[in-house]
């Protein structure tokens, strides 16, 4: 039997845990052959340098960005790793302007639909305590539960507090570490209020879920028994969805509370031994990821920063058996030119990451190696830069749209390159020559 933490690398995220289970994870191929043309002198020419990654001060360097964003519905910005402190202080600097200068009202991170909920209790209410729910919901992953988001939720809730059009927090991921749990109180305390003639139908649905503690738990049950409970969820969505209340909107928020309760069963219910059943995990994952996204943006009317990681922010895969398609590609499905994206990429520095036996710890690197894409795009600026990849010429798009070897690393070190096509993956790229690890709540 696997342990809690190797389950827990199979569901969060999602990808590196199945990659690990079936054991795909190879080092990147050698890079390319040189193509003969030198991008740097345009990429040079073209880049826009930043002041700075911190979220306060002047943000009028970030204008290229705004040009970038347009009247975009989601703008997506991915990290190459989930633990250096710069990625996670220029989010939150890049959420500001986009606030203050575009009219965007939500952030939306890679993480459980129901950590989202009871944070935005916090950032437009004041319920709650920010750093017990992050400690409460994230303590089993830790890679969000640091100082620098924190910042941000302190931020919001101070903004709120100051102007009439709120700014939100929304997760847009599958809920760990649990899958139904808070979800199912909601859930029964509408039915119970508005369609009481329901409740006992929606009981019997959740009941065996309820029983279940949380996603280890989810994970240790034989498989026919997930898919089970996978049905049971699916049969309470149904009943939901053919039993609208006399108020549109909780209605709707009631459905989709119990549309993440079946996504985050279903997520839990592949099996990993067999690989096609991986690939079909992480097409999934990926997708209820977008389909969140777009129903809050649907249903609020919000405009959207998402946060997650490079791979899940663009618009192709790095490996197209393994990851047949990501979230970027399907928020390109649903909103076209509204969703935009840009990469989040560095040359060198510190970032916090999990080993092989789950210890979190600080990482060092040094300089890129060469012939990759960082190490030719650490020779663009001695600063750190924007750059619009879409402005390019013909030679220097060819350039860009080859894949070369890229740090992109997630939450997990040592980890291979990945064969990354910028130009193919993301409109746009943030590039920091150095990073240092983000600071932990503790």
């Amino acid at each position: 039997m696997q342990s809690a933490f190797h389950r827990r690398r199979l569901f969060s995220p999602l990808v590196a845990a199945l990659l690990a289970a079936v054991g795909t994870l190879a080092p990147a191929p050698p890079a390319a052959a040189a193509s003969g043309h030198d991008p740097v002198p345009e990429l040079r020419d073209k880049a826009h340098s930043l002041r700075s990654t911190a979220p306060s001060g002047d943000l009028g360097d970030l204008r290229p960005l705004g040009r970038v964003v347009g009247d975009a519905a989601v703008v997506g910005l991915g990290e190459a790793t989930h633990g250096a402190h710069e990625f996670f202080t220029m989010k939150h600097r890049v959420f500001r302007y986009l606030v203050e200068k575009k009219g965007f009202t939500t952030f939306s991170l890679e993480a459980g639909w129901s950590a989202g909920l009871r944070l935005n209790d916090y950032v437009l209410q004041g319920k709650g305590d920010p750093k017990a729910i992050m400690k409460e919901e994230f303590g089993k992953l830790d890679m969000w539960t640091v100082q620098e988001y924190l910042g941000l939720i302190g931020w919001m809730r101070s903004y709120n507090t100051h102007h009439t059009k709120k700014v939100q927090f929304m997760g847009n991921d599958a809920n760990y570490p649990a899958v139904g749990g808070q979800l199912v109180k909601i859930i029964t305390g509408y039915v119970r209020r508005y369609q009481p003639a329901l409740l006992p139908k929606i009981d019997a649905r959740y009941r065996n879920l309820s029983t279940v503690r949380d996603a280890d738990a989810f994970l240790s049950l034989p498989l026919t028994e997930r898919k089970a409970l996978v049905s049971q969820a699916a049969q309470a969505l149904d009943l939901l969805r053919r039993h609208p209340g006399p108020d549109r909107d909780k209605h709707g928020w009631a459905v989709q509370n119990a549309r993440s309760i079946l996504q985050s069963a279903t997520a839990l219910s592949f099996d990993t031994t067999d690989p096609e059943q991986v690939s079909k995990a992480l097409r999934y994952r990926d997708k209820i990821m977008a389909d969140n996204v777009v129903w809050w943006h649907e249903h609020t009317g919000a405009k959207i920063l998402l946060s997650a990681h490079n791979a899940h922010v663009a618009y192709v895969p790095y490996d197209t058996e393994l990851y047949p398609k990501v979230q970027g590609a399907f928020l390109r499905d649903h909103l076209g030119a509204r969703y935009v994206t840009v990469g989040l990429a560095f040359g060198q520095g510190s970032f916090r990451a999990q080993d092989t036996n789950g210890r979190w710890r600080t990482v060092t690197v040094g300089p890129p190696a060469k012939g990759g894409n960082n190490q030719i795009l650490s020779q663009v600026s001695p600063s750190d830069y924007f750059l619009d990849m879409r402005t390019m010429s013909a030679p220097t798009r060819t350039w860009l749209d080859r894949p070369r070897r890229t740090r992109d690393a997630g939450r997990l070190w040592p980890e291979p390159e990945r064969m990354v096509s910028l130009g193919k993956s993301y409109d746009a790229l943030i590039y920091l020559h150095e990073t240092t690890a983000a600071r932990t709540l503790s």
